[in-house]
């Protein structure tokens, strides 16, 4: 019972800081669309069918149920966008995808059947639609954030990798924010 109200809070608690997160990036970018290259961009029907959506959800809910690290967290919006420019976080969650997908995901994708065979290959589509994607200016901090990333990630072994996927939710939220044109 314990489990199932942690779970509950748990989503409450992702679903409120997602809509925080996609009003305070209209609120930013003056409720227009990040102005950024095409090949940092997303389109409508790049989104997640419904059932992406779905077994990403559950997906990272059972994995949230195997997290015992309640006290850290890896895709916050303050941690990632820190000292980041709001048109270069497309290029930002290129970096935190291909972490994900690569180091994260592919490794484990033998978890969490049957969602896992739906979620990977949906990440790796769009991880590979990114890989045009480049900003012209200096990243030091982009690259200074994703590294804290897989240090925090790597320094938690096995918890931090469950952890990763137990934030998937998190992450598709960031991308949709940094990445998807939405118009």
């Amino acid at each position: 019972m314990a489990a199932r109200q942690r779970s509950v809070d748990s989503f409450c608690q992702r679903t409120l800081t997602a809509g925080c997160l996609l009003l305070t990036a209209l609120w930013v970018q003056g409720g227009a669309a990040v102005p950024v290259g095409s090949q940092c961009r997303l389109n409508k029907v790049d989104l997640p069918p419904p059932e992406v959506t779905n077994h990403t959800f559950r997906l990272a809910e059972e994995a949230s149920l195997a997290d015992n690290n309640t006290d850290v967290r890896l895709f916050g919006y303050y941690q990632l966008f820190r000292g980041v420019n709001v048109p270069d976080y497309c290029y930002l969650m290129k970096q935190v995808l291909n972490f994900t997908v690569e180091e994260v995901l592919r490794p484990n994708s033998y978890r969490y059947q049957p969602y896992m065979d739906t979620v990977l290959p949906y990440l790796i589509r769009i991880n590979n639609k990114l890989n045009q994607c480049h900003i012209d200016r200096d990243d030091h901090n982009i690259q200074r954030n994703v590294q804290k990333l897989k240090e925090t990630v790597r320094k938690l072994g096995e918890s931090g990798e469950i952890k990763v996927i137990g934030e998937l939710n998190s992450l598709r939220d960031l991308l949709v924010i940094g990445c998807f044109k939405l118009e």
